[in-house]
């Protein structure tokens, strides 16, 4: 898949959750869309880079 694709997928959110992602994306200048896939890119970046313990 091309980095460029973009799959859809629905998601549920509690509305606390939802009203808390709306306003840091605001404070950050993203959509809430924008939002919620540069956190989950964040986490992918942190979960690769983890080393385990040995």
């Amino acid at each position: 898949m091309d980095e460029k694709d973009k799959k859809q997928i629905p998601l549920r959110l509690s509305a606390t959750l939802w009203k808390e992602l709306v306003a840091w994306a605001e404070d950050d200048f993203r959509s809430l869309n924008g939002q919620i896939e540069y956190l989950l890119h964040e986490a992918v970046v942190k979960q690769r880079n983890k080393k385990p313990d040995k």
